[in-house]
């Protein structure tokens, strides 16, 4: 199953990887700004020789023809950056843009698959089939995979294939268990009217403010008291703005929040349950609840097939220690949007080494990957579409 010339090419082209990834992470640009980063991925594509074409605005596509005929496999790496100071003051490489940073490891993710690019043009003859790739702008927001499949990412493919580097697993680890990977992510908002007032007067007037509260404090119940605990899910209120001075009863309340689970059920009833639980909130101090439900990314649930060869190929390329059992995380992952309309699956490779000070959580200033796990998530990228075209 595992090609060895694949696997030399990947550790002869290591070092020109890591270059790749140290110059995109000092170069950051935000979702949907990706203008130089897909320019040069682009470019790199091309002088390998793969045809390629750029979609709106900011997205590449490339597709190796193999020698052989066979089926269609796609290879999926985002490329955005996060609003984030960088916190690596000391990194030769740090981020030249104050604000902007790499801190989701998608420099890496880049870098990984254009060495998988390189490594499968070494083997294009021998291929039964297609390997399809796919540079997605705009992961952090949600929005670039939905975005990447109307403009045609996987038409005509069999099966897709993503990877996120991880931070929180032992470096070189590939987690890729079938089921629930990565939890749908929503937003929610809330606006609650009331009636202002002065604040020594509180007769005369319906506080937005107590009604805000008391939603805040009851709205967990929707999870501890109408859904199957077995049914993994979180509400979480992450934001409220309430009135507008010290001595004024406050007439308005706006309240933002995000909902996690894995199963669609339990999506529409949390859906529900917000609008109900606002609404009798409201209610009962005399105001009233406007709810707003905004649908972000589906979950992410691997294919027990694609898993399973992942783990496969993993286990022969780096042996059977590699392989590692991970939790489905409740954070959120635009590669739904490619499984909803192919097989496939997500897996997790580790960089996390504390001796490299590489064991900070995604989306912190002082994130940073550990550069030696690269080789093995692009190796794990060019092997899966070996072995699943061999099939």
């Amino acid at each position: 199953m595992i090609n060895e010339i694949i696997k030399n090419a990947i550790q002869e082209n290591s070092e020109e990887m890591v270059s790749i990834r140290r110059k995109l992470h000092s170069e950051p640009e935000l979702s949907w700004e990706e203008y130089e980063t897909s320019q040069f991925v682009f470019n790199y594509l091309t002088e390998l020789g793969i045809e390629c074409r750029k979609t709106e605005p900011t997205g590449v596509i490339g597709t190796l023809k193999g020698g052989k005929e066979g089926k269609t496999v796609a290879l999926r790496a985002d490329m955005d950056a996060l609003s984030v100071e960088e916190l690596n003051v000391d990194l030769p490489y740090k981020s030249v843009t104050s604000g902007k940073m790499h801190a989701c490891g998608h420099d890496a993710h880049t870098s990984m698959l254009l060495a998988a690019a390189k490594a499968l043009v070494g083997v294009k003859d021998q291929l039964p089939g297609s390997v399809r790739f796919i540079f997605q702008p705009a992961e952090e927001v949600a929005t670039g995979a939905k975005a990447m499949v109307e403009q045609g990412a996987v038409e005509g493919v069999d099966d897709v294939f993503g990877i996120h580097i991880w931070s929180q697993i032992p470096s070189h680890s590939v987690a890729c268990n079938p089921g629930p990977s990565f939890a749908s992510a929503d937003i929610f908002k809330v606006h609650f009217k009331g009636r202002g007032g002065h604040g020594a007067i509180p007769q005369n007037s319906i506080d937005a403010a107590i009604i805000a509260s008391s939603f805040v404090m009851n709205v967990q119940s929707v999870v501890s008291r109408t859904i199957d605990p077995q049914q993994p899910a979180v509400v979480t209120v992450g934001k409220m703005v309430v009135g507008t001075r010290f001595n004024i009863i406050a007439e308005n309340a706006e309240i933002e929040g995000t909902v996690r689970c894995f199963d669609a059920e339990t999506r529409d009833h949390i859906e529900k349950q917000l609008k109900v639980y606002a609404d009798n909130t409201a209610e009962i101090f005399g105001g009233t609840a406007t709810v707003e439900y905004i649908r972000g990314t589906q979950a992410v649930i691997n294919g027990e097939e694609s898993s399973e060869l992942v783990r496969q190929v993993a286990a022969e390329a780096f042996g059977e220690n590699v392989v590692y059992d991970e939790k489905p995380t409740m954070g959120g992952e635009d590669f739904s949007f490619y499984l909803d309309e192919v097989p496939g699956s997500f897996a997790l490779v580790g960089s996390g080494n504390a001796e490299k000070d590489t064991q900070w959580a995604h989306h912190h200033g002082k994130f940073n990957v550990d550069e030696e796990a690269m080789a093995t998530g692009a190796e794990l990228y060019a092997q899966y579409a070996w072995a699943y075209l061999n099939k």
